[in-house]
């Protein structure tokens, strides 16, 4: 997961030494509970022919439905915009993060499926690996283009369909403003593959599955 990398302050960077690793610092009992299999799992001296540990950036897209409010952003700005026309993000309380600016590295399912695939069909590439895209981007684009793909010829003002609201204060020491995953370890194994844009991941989850009656694979 990515929230082993806590704040970022030893960069997001998957091809790192055991040392290095266990300099990072989780935000909560969550990114420690990752942390510590990636610590153990670096020591072991008798390893199978085979191992793969995986870092998932911020993963959205179909067959989330059940997370509830552990489901994406993606999911959220949806419904929240089908339901109340606004979508709710996060104010900023970082003076060089504009409110809704937090950025993120949001990563399409479908992508993540095709790493996930290219590690089973290939047994001979061992390691951890960043799950991301390597690109951030701010929750307000990914809230516009939800919105967008939603509607046919959107034009409405954004000051209209987002609303800021306060983070709150036990949050606010512990969130992550910021994360983007090195992805040179992955493309060094042999993965080729391009990753959807943003725009291009929500569009099909937008209309292909959110927006219809049946909306799974």
């Amino acid at each position: 997961s990515a929230a082993t990398y806590g704040l970022g302050e030893q960069g997001y960077n998957d091809d790192v030494t055991p040392e290095e690793l266990k300099k990072l610092k989780p935000l909560n009992k969550y990114g420690y509970s990752k942390k510590f299999f990636d610590d153990w799992a670096l020591k072991q001296e008798e390893t199978p022919k085979q191992w793969v540990g995986v870092k998932f950036f911020n993963v959205y897209g179909p067959q989330e439905y059940h997370k509830d409010r552990m489901a994406s952003m993606v999911f959220h700005a949806f419904n929240q915009y089908k339901k109340d026309g606004v979508v709710k993000l996060f104010k900023s309380h970082k003076s060089e993060y504009e409110d809704g600016g937090q950025l993120r590295d949001f990563v399409y399912i479908k992508d993540v499926v095709r790493v996930l695939k290219f590690f089973v069909e290939s047994d001979e590439k061992s390691g951890i690996y960043n799950i991301g895209t390597g690109i951030a981007r701010s929750f307000k684009d990914l809230a516009l283009n939800a919105i967008r793909a939603s509607e046919d010829n959107y034009s409405k003002e954004v000051s209209k369909v987002i609303k800021y609201v306060p983070m709150p204060e036990d949050l606010r020491g512990r969130y992550q403003y910021y994360t983007c995953a090195e992805m040179n370890k992955l493309r060094l194994v042999g993965y080729t593959e391009k990753f959807h844009t943003l725009e291009e991941g929500i569009k099909d989850y937008v209309q292909n599955y959110l927006s219809k009656e049946n909306q799974y694979l």
